[in-house]
């Protein structure tokens, strides 16, 4: 069972961040620190990028482990509305799963070791991490045809352990598509339209 109650589960989701978050803030100072300047959450692209570098025409963002859905898959079947039946014990597969109904049976979606989802009202949460799976897919299907490139960074990768590997790939990576799209004459860049004031720095207080 959930060792949380209906209603402690809901204050603990509705006091998570949208923006500023741990995560985000970590590469917004790892980045920073290594040279990169940016624009946040710009509200005229798809998505509202959490990070925007027109010099590399890439959007990064970073996503929270459990609402993305991060490692865990869910039927392709369009038409397979995501509803909990059951749960098979995680004794004897490692971690929970939830079924989703479709028109022809039953289909597993397991939690993964970064995203697990809540027991207690488990077929909402199941509908909802599938349509922001969903809506990140689309939103950065417009972005490419853009022109944008787009780069996904995870919560589960930033962890102490695993952060400055993840930093310094990450630069790495922005290195390589400038130096890729600069190789190509005459490629043009997408067009975004300069907001007032210098680019928005990012916040001073330290992640640990």
């Amino acid at each position: 069972m959930d060792k949380l109650s209906a209603e402690q589960r809901h204050k603990n989701m509705a006091a998570i961040r949208g923006k500023d978050t741990k995560p985000e803030m970590i590469v917004r100072r790892g980045l920073w620190s290594r040279g990169f300047r940016y624009r946040l959450n710009s509200p005229r692209l798809p998505g509202h990028p959490d990070l925007v570098l027109r010099k590399y025409r890439t959007c990064i963002f970073v996503n929270g482990c459990f609402w993305h859905g991060h490692h865990v898959e869910f039927p392709s079947s369009p038409s397979c509305v995501p509803l909990v039946v059951s749960e098979r014990s995680s004794s004897a597969t490692g971690s929970g799963a939830a079924r989703s109904a479709t028109g022809s049976g039953t289909v597993e979606v397991e939690n993964s070791e970064c995203c697990r989802i809540p027991k207690t009202n488990r077929a909402f949460w199941v509908a909802k991490i599938r349509r922001n799976q969903e809506r990140d897919i689309e939103e950065q299907r417009r972005l490419a045809e853009m022109g944008w490139h787009c780069i996904t960074v995870w919560e589960c990768e930033l962890k102490p352990s695993k952060r400055e590997a993840t930093l310094t790939s990450l630069a790495f990576t922005l290195n390589r598509i400038w130096l890729e799209e600069h190789a190509v004459v005459g490629k043009s860049y997408p067009t975004l339209e300069e907001e007032d004031g210098d680019y928005l720095r990012a916040a001073e207080e330290d992640a640990e």
